[in-house]
Order: C-alpha cells, then structure tokens, then sequence
C-alpha cells in the first residue's frame, strides 16, 4: 500500500512540477530579501523559510525563520549529527551490530509510520539504521541508533539538547530522536508529557543544524542523496526504501536547473510538510528550510515547489564573490601599531571566503571591520614585536545594505587576519622621542 502510494505522489507531483518549472517559479515580493534595494524575491506559500549560503550560513532569503514550530522527521538531522560524533570518535563502528529492544521494536513495527520492521531482540550494523534513517526516514532505526550512543531514549534526548544549545539553536523543545509525537513513541517517550508533545524549533535553526553538519561531516550527502536502496535483502524482513526527497535527480520532483543532493524530509499532523534541502550549483552550495508548507494529502508536492522558489530565486538573483586567501578586504587592510618602527602594519585574510551578493551589485560593497586580539594589543593598537605571518585577530565581514546578515543574528562573518609583514619594534631612543611629542 505505502509503494502505491508512493507512485501515485510521484506522478501527481511531476505533472504539477512540470508546470511550474515552465515559468522558473519567478515570484512577486511577499518577504524580505537580502539587500535593501531588491525588487523581487519569494511568494513563498508556507508558514516559514529560510535560504543560506551553506559554509558561512549568509542568510539569502528569509520569512518567519524565528518562529519555532513543530519539525517532524527534520529532527533526524541533529538525531545523525550526534550518531556521526560517535562514529569518527570510536564510540560506534559502521559494522558493529546493534540489538533492537521491545520498545524500539514496537515503534519500528508500525506500518502507519516511516519505518523498517526491526525485530525486538535482532541486531542490525550501525550503517543499516543509519541509512534507513535518512534515505527512508525510519522511525525505529534512529531510535535504536539513540540508544546505542547514549546508552537510553532520554539519555540520548538529553545529548541532543545540549548539542542544539551548542550550535546556537534558540528556543528548542526535543522529546525523542525521531520527530514523532510523545505518544507515538510509546515507552520511549516522557510519561509526565502530553502525548501530544512533538520535538520544535525555528526555520533559522534548522539552517544552523544543516550548514553545521553538512561542514562538520560531508559525507552525509554520501547517504542523502541515495534514491533507492534495500534494508535486510535476502531477508523475510527485506524493504525497498524509496528516498523521500523527490527533488533527487531523476526523481518526480527533481529539476534540471536545480544539483539537489539532500537533506531530510519531515510530516505530522501539527507540523504540515517541512523539508531541509541543499543543492549545488556551480560549486556554490545553499541550503533551504520549508517550515509547515501545504499537506493536504500524501500526493501534496507543495513543500517541494516551495524549495525549487528559493533555490531558483537564489541562483537566478545572485552572485558570489570569492575573497582569497592572503588577500584584503576594505576595512582591514591595516592596523595600528604600538612601539614600532612604522606606526601601521599591513595585514590579510588567513583563510578565502565566499559571499553572496544580488547581481546589481559590485564587489565593493564587501566591507570590514578588525578585531585585534587582546594579548597583542597595547591602547588598541598592536604591540611590536609580531613576526610575519602571526595570526592577530579578525576581518568582521559585511555586506554594505545587507538586511539579513548571518545565522545568528549576526551582520557579520569573521576571518582571521594576520599581518604580513614583521612588525618591528622601534629603538628606545625613537621610542623616547614619542613620548615627549605626545605630551605636547
């Protein structure tokens, strides 16, 4: 029944995706856009958005991206972050095998929900659940995965808050590692909850737990961008999971002009359908967030025709501008020195940084502000000696006119600067010198 459902959702959101891509998704301006004087963005039909750029997390396009609102299967994203932390750290091996306890197997048991049928008492490999979690959205699998990091449900619950609070995740209620309702997880849940509790938080905090585990550990996308794949072939328990991100290539949402490779997928009653997306086109990666887009029955494609709008209004409204390595930036080409031979010292970017600006623009409106570290420092300026190459601070990077800024409330992105040149100090005698014209 779920597979036939599945062809019928495909073909009913390719022919109405079909008709939009014919016009681009152009749209009229509803919400705001990055800079002050854009004239178009999203009509975006969908309670809250956001795009961002995927390294710095430049905020592209945003609507209600602070309201918190109940995620659904979106939660699995933080559920794998955590379950990857225990990978690389040795705590969890891809081969290991995992046994599935009573609990965990009557929520993995009900064919109402995304799931694989685990069985109470069977082991499965770590790399199993892990990919039916996030190519089928398994319910069971990433409770099970839960458990074997933390050791129980709440356990785990509670690494997961403490992870959002870490990635600067505001205003966050986690109830269980699969994005179910309190009652739907049954005894994995919270007896003193209501049933009706399910996990929530903000577009904008999903984006931070995107661009943070898409930086953090790439390889997701190894798994996200999965179409097909079997749990337990050759087993009586055999499943074909089918990946619900039907913006994949070749699947019945994809669009040719839009390289999406991930992420999740997430649907409940109170949440409506949500999706967290990212494409990459021309080496220039973004990631996108649909909070609460239109559900009005399993062939509903509208949170994906929500996420084509921003995708194709990001790539068709803007461009980016590469800042390399070594080089400076308006702002922080120089700072003040303090007891040296020369009363400033050039200085320049440690590492490149991409930024996104409308195509109306021009480079120049990249701008900064320097950040010296205190140690080095004497009256705000830089204590000589400093030897070439020494990292002394950062570039606060902005963009002139930009109304939207970063993740984090932030206007602007850092980059550490160094000086390139030794900074010498000057003889006593000059040093001397100073003082006595200073007190006049």
């Amino acid at each position: 029944m779920k597979r036939l459902k599945q062809v019928v959702m495909g073909l009913v959101t390719a022919m109405t995706l079909f008709a939009g891509s014919l016009s681009g998704f152009s749209a009229p301006v509803t919400a705001q856009a990055a800079t002050s004087n854009a004239s178009t963005t999203v009509n975006l039909k969908a309670k809250a958005g956001i795009a961002v750029d995927a390294k710095t997390g430049q905020i592209l396009y945003d609507k209600n991206s602070d309201q918190a609102l109940p995620v659904a299967s979106m939660t699995k994203l933080l559920s794998i972050y955590l379950v990857l932390d225990a990978v690389h750290s040795g705590k969890l091996k891809w081969d290991q095998k995992i046994t599935v306890n009573q609990a965990t197997a009557k929520v993995a048991q009900n064919t109402n929900l995304s799931n694989v049928p685990l069985r109470a008492g069977h082991k499965y490999t770590v790399k199993s659940l892990y990919q039916a979690s996030l190519i089928y959205s398994a319910n069971g699998a990433i409770e099970a995965l839960g458990t074997a990091v933390a050791g129980s449900p709440h356990a785990f619950v509670t690494k997961m808050r403490a992870q959002a609070k870490t990635l600067g995740m505001t205003n966050v209620k986690i109830y269980n590692a699969c994005g179910l309702t309190n009652k739907q997880v049954g005894k994995l849940g919270y007896s003193n909850e209501a049933g009706s509790a399910e996990n929530e938080w903000s577009a904008a905090d999903q984006a931070k737990l995107a661009v943070a585990l898409l930086n953090k550990y790439p390889e997701v996308l190894k798994t996200t961008s999965v179409k097909k794949m079997w749990f337990e072939k050759g087993t009586a328990d055999a499943t074909k999971m089918e990946n619900w991100n039907w913006m994949l290539k070749g699947l019945s949402a994809s669009y040719s002009k839009l390289h999406v490779d991930g992420l999740k997928t997430g649907t409940s009653d109170a949440a409506g359908a949500n999706f967290t997306g990212t494409a990459n086109n021309n080496g220039n990666r973004i990631v996108t967030v649909v909070l609460h887009a239109a559900h009005k029955s399993e062939t509903d494609p509208s949170r994906f025709q929500q996420t084509q709008k921003m995708m194709s209004y990001v790539y068709n409204n803007f461009k980016t501008v590469t800042l390399k390595a070594g080089s400076q930036v308006v702002g922080s080409k120089t700072v003040k020195t303090n007891d040296a031979k020369q009363p400033t010292a050039k200085t320049a970017l440690v590492n490149g940084l991409k930024l996104w600006i409308r195509n109306d623009q021009v480079a120049s409106n990249v701008q900064s502000t320097t950040t010296l570290k205190k140690k080095l420092t004497t009256n705000k300026a830089l204590e000589a000696p400093v030897a070439k190459n020494t990292q002394v601070g950062t570039a606060n990077i902005s963009l002139k006119g930009d109304q939207l800024g970063f993740l984090g409330n932030t206007k602007t992105t850092t980059v550490p600067l160094k000086v390139t040149q030794t900074v010498e100090k000057a003889n006593v005698f000059v040093r001397i010198w100073r003082s006595i014209v200073a007190l006049f």
